[in-house]
């Protein structure tokens, strides 16, 4: 598109456009369309499907009437006797400045106010409804917004385009309609096409943006207030916003705490949580029925009748549904009108290769199908309780069972001061185990440090071998207690990637999955319980009447009874006899697990997921726990705002790293060319990071295609296209970066790459579906190519890699934020898919208003990798950035990138402090070098992490109070009733209080190792972004952080004072920081 059309119509408020039989001389053609003011000087016509040219065209009189406000005086708007067609928000009424939502009737004006989009957007946002009306006393009467090729309302894909020849403005849709206009139509130039939303608003010229004088005088409503209003008009269509101070109406969940007093307390406070987000769950899924249209039956090979239908609710982003989930199918065209409705299984999805549904029915023939093929469907989400409901069983058994856990870790889960303790065990003398590859140093560390501990923490960054360490340690841990090992992770496709590892060591493995996905194909499908059933030895009777089930359907009473009496005998020896048994977080609360107790539990990814659904494999009797993650990458997805914003959207693994348990991390990533991994490692892992594959090894051979640096495998692309809302509404694309990405795409196939080695990641749902779409109708190449390229979100490509990876950043405004490019950890995702290559697509000059951002831009800016220009000649771009800040965390300076906002430094520095310490004694502690570290043995001359928060524990004849440990209360119970705690936290309270005022010399600060003893460390780092030099760490990780100083000959006097001042100010800083007086 030229400079100049983009200077016509990119940022236009206002529009006017000219008849050519007026403009004789042709002065007027070609000349700027823009006017600070919307006078409708010229007429025009909006043509639509329905009236074929043949709208009323407005005249100057009615045009000038119609915009035309006048004001009285400066009183605020009356909210009483409003207009019917007064903005349900706000009061404005002007005719002119207000549009009909269609669905559920309401008016809404497009003003602003103190949102950052018009009311009207906001509401059909956050509704879901998509089809406006104008007022008919309004600019352009009662014109219907539809496209005129098709006929779509959708109004986030309307947009419009001016016709050369005629005084018209033609409305179309985006895609695919505005894409084939100019072979439909010569007058017709598909660049010029131009959403009717931009900026979050309706265009001036087709529905008037309200004065501000008038937005002003309108009730003020924050976009808060529109959510909570939004939400009780599912309830109450008829409520006002005055309903939104009625008492009650917005009740708050408490929110998580960093310790808890015992299990009572954390039940009260995560299982309304927990409810509110299986309210939200069930809410939603009951909202997604629609219209399907007509189903196509089949029968699958296991004789089971399959239905293939199309969810036009998925193609927009709006509904989210995995293999596994149940719909229900029903129609009322039946001879009596009852209804008739049949349950199914989501057994496939849409993907790039096919847009249809598979749902595989449950009890039913193929007789029995609707043979009419002009019947229309209707589908409903099931909605299934099992998940939340186990993690209801979970947290109640964590209260009251005394052998659910074992009492150390019942301790360190509450966040309870506990004094470290070490397994005396026999420790393998070779780590690596069979079948698997060899480990590196840091993974050997991470074997040999969990198989001595009761709670381990181990932190795997990307490439780092994550899974190759958790099957090698499964394996030792089998071999060193002779007794079984629960495996557990959140998502399916987590446990099938481990349990093959582990089937790899010659473990006994079973795969145990819920029933409903039995019939789900798996790479795993030997190792589950039900397949394995089918090929136990010495089990004839039972294969027989499965056999005869199979065949016939259904047996008897008698044959069933013997039947289930049978299997349920068989799976108990199945499970008894495994050495390892592998199944997500929820389902290992199956009852077929029941009578079974699991001393060894391990949990991978435990990071995504929350703490109640950990709890779930945890409460099994675990007295060794294993949690691996990174709090580094994605967190736990939370569909409920407030449950998130409570605090259930944080993972057990990062309470626990705040609370200062060290979690053991891997540091040779084996993926990514050394060049891209320099950045994550810097930014994310405190420059901790090793290379484990050298340059050579992450060199392209045999490829026709060059970088700008051949030593730097990767670039960014600046482009200046504007964002626009998909036609969900919900998200966002950006037509620019998806033709730049389909220009990249063919380069790399005709370069030779595969389609299989090319990932596309981009945050946006509405991006990834144009970008599949525009690939496969303008794409140069044969559209088989473009369906093999994987094009996924950011949460899809976790734990996955690609040879090459683009990513697409969308957001593009001047005004809105970047939304999900906020997060670190998407960030952090995103740029560690790449094996050889990485290129990201995006706006430079929106991005680097970010502080994050501005450092990834200046690292592609400083090595020259910074390009702009057309793809064929690609030159550096001479753009200004802001000089990069330094990169701090308000609210927990030494973890710049854990998402903390739920804690203060004060709550995690208080504390440690305001908590007896345990004493476990059923388990005896010998030392190892983190237990030297945390008793503060700097001889160790180990480096210690600054991005973790240690806090100082007293010498080993001291309390942390400088008292003796008598002053405290031993624990020999961990079940104690409520009462008991209370009286008992009083009581050493006082204690501390009556020791503390005898002892003036009590320090606070934050624990630092040196490499050397007695060492004095340095109180605070003065260059934040500096990389490590002590073991690989980085020094320097915060600037506001003090550190606990080791130095012997240091005064007591002068360093409490220090000490003193240096908390004060970090806590009037967090202060500031907060907005508090």
């Amino acid at each position: 598109m030229s400079d100049g059309l983009e200077d016509i119509y990119g940022s236009s408020a206002t529009l006017t456009f000219v008849d050519t039989a007026e403009d004789e001389d042709g002065m007027m053609l070609g000349a700027a369309t823009q006017d600070s003011q919307f006078e409708l000087e010229q007429g025009f016509t909006i043509p639509s499907q329905s009236d074929h040219l043949t709208g009323a065209t407005l005249t100057d009189d009615d045009s000038s009437q119609a915009t035309q406000i006048s004001f009285q005086d400066e009183e605020e708007i009356c909210m009483y006797n409003l207009p019917p067609h007064a903005c349900r928000y706000c009061g404005i009424h002007d005719t002119s400045s207000v549009a009909q939502c269609i669905a559920c009737r309401k008016w809404f004006c497009n003003g602003k106010g103190s949102t950052s989009g018009s009311h009207l957007i906001n509401h059909l946002v956050r509704s879901q409804h998509k089809e406006l009306a104008l007022h008919r006393d309004g600019a352009l009467g009662d014109t219907q917004l539809e496209c005129y090729q098709c006929g779509s309302k959708n109004i986030f894909v309307l947009g419009f385009i001016p016709a050369k020849a005629d005084s018209i403005v033609v409305v179309l849709c985006r895609l695919p309609c505005a894409n084939q206009a100019t072979l439909k139509n010569v007058n017709w130039q598909a660049e010029d096409w131009r959403p009717l939303i931009q900026d979050r608003q309706l265009l001036n010229w087709l529905v008037t943006i309200p004065s501000e004088r008038d937005q002003l005088r309108a009730r003020q409503i924050s976009a808060a207030q529109i959510n909570l209003l939004e939400d009780i008009w599912k309830e109450n269509p008829d409520a006002t916003p005055d309903d939104l101070d009625r008492p009650g109406i917005d009740c708050e969940l408490e929110r998580v705490m960093l310790r808890y007093e015992d299990a009572y307390q954390y039940r009260r406070v995560f299982h309304p949580l927990v409810q509110a987000e299986a309210d939200y769950d069930k809410k939603s899924k009951e909202a997604l029925t629609q219209s399907v249209g007509q189903v196509r039956w089949d029968i699958a090979l296991n004789k089971k009748v399959l239905a293939f239908f199309h969810l036009p609710k998925f193609h927009d982003g709006n509904i989210k549904l995995m293999i596994g989930d149940e719909l229900k199918l029903k129609h009322y065209q039946t001879l009596d009108g009852s209804e008739w409705s049949s349950v199914g299984q989501v057994v496939k999805i849409p993907d790039n290769h096919n847009d249809e549904f598979v749902l595989e029915m449950r009890s039913m023939d193929h007789d029995t199908v609707p043979a009419d093929k002009r019947i229309n469907f209707i589908c409903e989400f099931v909605w299934n309780s099992t998940s939340f409901d186990r993690m209801y069983r979970a947290l109640d058994r964590l209260e009251s069972s005394e052998r659910c856990v074992s009492q150390y870790i019942y301790h360190k889960l509450m966040g309870h001061e506990v004094d470290d303790i070490l397994f005396k065990v026999q420790l393998p003398k070779r780590y690596t185990a069979p079948g698997l590859p060899d480990l590196n140093h840091s993974q050997v560390n991470a074997v040999k440090t969990v198989l001595q501990k009761p709670l381990s923490l181990i932190q795997g960054p990307p490439g780092t071998g994550k899974t190759v360490t958790s099957a090698t340690l499964v394996y030792h841990l089998v071999k060193q207690t002779n007794g079984q090992v629960l495996v557990c992770a959140p998502s399916n496709i987590a446990v099938d990637q481990l349990a093959e590892k582990i089937h790899r060591t010659g473990l006994k493995v079973v795969r145990l999955c819920a029933k409903g996905r039995e019939t789900v194909e798996s790479p795993v499908a030997f190792l589950s319980l039900h397949n394995q059933l089918k090929a136990l030895h010495g089990a004839a009777e039972l294969h027989k009447l499965m056999q005869l089930k199979d065949e016939i359907g259904e047996l008897s009473y008698v044959d069933e009874k013997r039947f289930r009496a049978l299997k349920n005998a068989k799976e108990r020896e199945l499970l008894s006899q495994a050495d390892v048994i592998c199944c997500t977080c929820v389902t290992a609360a199956d009852k077929r697990l029941k009578q079974m107790e699991f001393r060894c539990v391990l949990v991978d990814e435990s990071t995504q997921a929350t703490e109640p659904e950990v709890m779930v494999p945890v409460v099994t009797g675990v007295r060794q726990l294993v949690l691996v993650g990174d709090h580094c990458q994605l967190g736990p997805v939370i569909m409920c705002k407030k449950a998130g914003n409570s605090g259930l959207s944080q993972s057990l693994f990062e309470r626990l790293v705040i609370l200062g348990n060290r979690p053991i991390r891997l540091q040779v990533q084996y993926r990514m060319h050394p060049a891209l991994s320099a950045f994550p490692s810097n930014v994310f892992y405190e420059g901790s990071l090793q290379n484990g594959k050298y340059l050579g090894e992450r060199q392209l051979n045999g490829i026709d295609w060059h970088w700008p640096s051949t030593d730097c495998p990767m670039l960014f692309w600046n482009c200046n296209g504007q964002e626009e809302l998909s036609s969900s509404g919900t998200s966002y694309l950006n037509r620019t970066e998806a033709v730049n990405v389909e220009k990249l795409t063919t380069r790399f196939l005709n370069a030779g790459f595969l389609p299989e080695q090319i990932g596309i990641i981009t945050p946006y749902e509405g991006q990834r579906a144009y970008i599949v779409q525009f690939m496969q109708s303008q794409g140069s190449l044969h559209t088989k190519l473009y369906l093999d390229i994987e094009v996924a979100n950011v949460d899809a490509f976790q734990g996955r890699e690609k040879d090459i990876i683009i990513v697409t950043c969308v957001r593009s405004n001047e005004n809105a934020g970047i939304g999900f490019l906020n997060d670190p950890r998407r960030l952090n995702v995103a740029l560690t898919r790449a094996k050889y290559g990485l290129i990201v697509v995006g706006n430079a000059r929106v991005l680097s208003r970010q502080l994050l951002w501005n450092h990834l831009l200046t690292t592609f800016k400083e090595k020259n990798v910074l390009v702009e220009g057309p793809l064929n000649n690609l030159k550096v771009s001479p753009i200004n950035l802001p000089k990069p800040k330094p990169l701090t965390n308000e609210n927990n300076p030494g973890a710049r990138f854990m998402s903390t906002a739920m804690y203060t430094m004060k709550e995690m520095m208080i504390g440690p402090y305001e908590k007896e310490r345990v004493h476990v004694r059923d388990l005896v502690g010998i030392q190892d070098p983190q237990g030297m570290l945390y008793n503060q043995d700097f001889s160790s001359g180990l480096p210690m992490p600054v991005h973790m928060f240690m806090p100082p524990p007293p010498p080993n004849d001291l309390s942390p109070y400088g008292v003796s440990p008598a002053a405290f209360p031993v624990v020999t119970d961990a079940r104690r009733t409520v009462g008991q705690r209370r009286s008992a936290t009083r009581k050493a309270r006082s204690s501390k209080n009556n020791n503390m005022s005898q002892n003036s010399n009590f320090e606070v600060g934050f624990f630092a190792a040196s490499q050397e003893p007695g060492a004095h460390v340095s109180s605070i780092s003065s260059q934040p972004f500096s990389q490590g030099t002590d073991g690989g760490w980085a020094v320097s990780q915060n600037d506001q952080c003090p550190s606990w100083s080791g130095a012997a000959g240091a005064s007591d006097m002068g360093m409490t004072q220090q000490l003193e001042a240096q908390m004060e100010n970090l806590f009037l800083s967090q202060d500031n920081a907060m907005g508090r007086d």
